[in-house]
């Protein structure tokens, strides 16, 4: 049992120092990576100083001194004098203190990283970086400056020798089309010698040195020529139309405006005259401006007024054109007026005649006075109108309108007034149909009345006269309503009506009747050649006799049918044919 105790022991001391030997090696690990992350960092802002080292020396290699060595060599007048005075100081403002300051701050990052302030070195770096950025830009910009001067002569003979070029363009431009220029060749040509002397004044800076004042002549002579590179190109047209086409179209234009309104065209809504002062006003303005070769807007404005009086032709033809169309509607509008107010008048006139003729509805009557209150109306309208077109009031294009509406309001009395006649017109019509009617049933009951005369019946029967009777009456009924003032034509057409049928009813009744009266006696006559020979039919034939003579003629017609029938079957048609062969 202690024995087990004692190898319990070495065990505890075998972990022991097997745990402090793993702290010590992590201890030694933890210091060299720390080590390491601290040369990283070392290393990391040496190279960054190292850089902004040699950010330096190049601010302080900037070839400034030997770009103002090269203006001494030049340097003969007093505002150059200045700038190069000004430069130098700035020059050695830089070497002596900026420089001087950033080799300072260079200095104090590096000590600053010597003794491991990581925090104070990264702000004294971005500080460094700040003024040497403040210095470079400076030491640039002075360079910059001083080179404009140094290289300007180059520089500025190769923009001359092209505005030269663009000058010798322009000018050769000119003189090939001199003719084209007008008025503005003089004005042109002056000013092509201003450009000319500008060109010797750079010639004489450049002499003297006076390179400050090289950049202003160069812009004025550029902004020169840009300025006469519009003139040349614009100038010619502008010339055209203002002495020519512009002037020739206004002549053109007031001459036609003259022949127009003598014709009497009403035109004055076109304001031509207005337009024409004042577009002749514009020309002479723009004319005046074209002496110093101010074409501000010259060409749209001109071409404005081109468009305007080639506008003004369209109105003329659109007015001759409306005023053909109105004159032709006018006289065909007057016809109509005058046609129709004529049947209104005369209308309006039988009024009294046709409601003591005619039993007329009030509604028939306001229609038609409606009609004869527009109509006047109208004419008055129409004498308002005509008035106007005679004082060449209005344009013919509002003429128009106003006689087109008057033409509407026409069409519509006239449906009005067609409406209205179309209801008289019926009545008279109506009242005519009756007398001719009247006539005619006359005349077929006295048709009626001479067949049964004509053909000597026996017997004419009882319903016949009552029949005769009723049409008479009616016939009467027709009279009586045709004497009646006013007439009531419903009540006429009805009578008429009444009477044709009851007169076309008897004179059916009447040939029928004779018909069937002629058919019987023949049939009576046909069978008398079998009465001696046949006691039964004897009797029949002395029936049907009987029956004739009493008027009651389709019995005895279909009695004596019947019996002939047995002794001569089919005796119905040959009777039926001797009797169409004797009619």
């Amino acid at each position: 049992m202690c024995g087990k105790i004692i190898i319990g022991g070495e065990n505890m001391e075998s972990i022991t120092l097997i745990i402090i030997t793993l702290f010590i090696i992590a201890a030694i690990l933890i210091i060299g990576v720390l080590n390491l992350i601290q040369n990283l960092k070392n290393r990391k802002y040496k190279k960054r100083l190292e850089e902004l080292e040699i950010e330096k020396n190049k601010i302080y290699s900037t070839p400034i001194a030997s770009e103002l060595s090269k203006i001494e060599a030049f340097l003969n007048n007093e505002k150059l004098e200045l700038l190069y005075n000004d430069w130098k100081d700035k020059f050695e403002n830089i070497k002596k203190n900026q420089i001087a300051k950033i080799t300072d701050m260079l200095l104090e990052a590096d000590y600053a990283l010597s003794r491991l302030d990581y925090k104070g070195t990264v702000y004294k770096l971005a500080k460094l970086e700040m003024e040497l950025y403040r210095v470079k830009t400076n030491s640039e910009l002075l360079l910059s400056q001083i080179k404009d001067v140094t290289t300007s002569e180059e520089r500025n003979r190769a923009i001359i020798t092209k505005l030269k070029s663009k000058y010798r363009e322009l000018y050769k431009k000119f003189v090939d089309t001199k003719d084209d220029y007008k008025e503005a060749i003089k004005p042109i040509t002056l000013q092509f010698e201003n450009i000319a002397k500008r060109f010797e004044d750079f010639e004489l800076i450049m002499e003297n040195n006076e390179y400050t004042e090289v950049t202003k002549i160069i812009k004025v002579i550029d902004d020169m020529l840009k300025h006469m590179e519009v003139v040349i190109e614009e100038m010619p047209s502008i010339m055209l139309m203002a002495c020519d086409l512009l002037p020739k179209k206004i002549s053109e234009i007031s001459t036609l405006y003259k022949k127009m309104i003598k014709a009497g065209y009403p035109l004055d809504y076109l304001n031509v005259d207005y337009n024409v002062m004042e577009a002749n006003k514009k020309i002479n303005d723009i004319l005046d401006r074209s002496k110093i070769l101010n074409l501000e807007d010259s060409l749209l404005e001109l071409k404005v007024l081109m468009d305007y009086f080639d506008t003004l032709y369209g109105d003329f033809e659109k007015e001759k054109l409306n005023k053909e169309h109105y004159e032709e509607t006018d006289k065909m509008f007057s016809i109509k007026l005058e046609k129709t107010s004529k049947l209104v008048n005369d209308m309006v006139n039988k009024v009294d005649e046709i409601k003591n003729a005619y039993d007329l509805k009030d509604e028939d009557l306001n229609i038609l006075m409606d009609v004869k209150y527009e109509i006047d109306k109208l004419e008055n309208d129409y004498k308002i109108l005509k008035n106007h077109t005679s004082n060449h009031t209005f344009a013919y294009s509002k003429l128009i309108k106003e006689i087109e509406g008057l033409v509407l309001r026409l069409s519509n009395l006239e449906e009005k007034l067609d409406s209205s006649l179309d209801e008289l017109g019926s009545m008279k019509e109506d009242e005519v149909r009756a007398h001719q009617q009247l006539e005619e049933v006359k005349l077929i009951l006295k048709e009626s009345k001479q067949q049964i005369r004509e053909y000597n019946l026996p017997v004419i029967p009882k319903h016949y006269f009552v029949e005769l009777n009723e049409a008479s009456e009616a016939i009467k009924e027709i009279v009586k309503e045709l004497n009646k003032k006013p007439i009531v034509i419903s009540v006429l057409n009805t009578r008429v009506d009444t009477a044709r049928d009851l007169v076309l009813k008897l004179f059916t009744s009447t040939k029928e009747m004779i018909r069937t009266a002629m058919f019987a006696e023949m049939a009576i006559v046909y069978g008398n050649r079998y009465r001696s020979n046949m006691d039964e039919l004897d009797k029949c034939l002395t029936y049907s006799e009987v029956l004739f003579y009493k008027g009651d003629y389709q019995k005895s017609l279909e009695l004596t049918i019947n019996s002939l029938n047995r002794i001569e079957p089919g005796i119905y048609d040959k009777l039926l044919k001797l009797y169409s062969n004797e009619k």
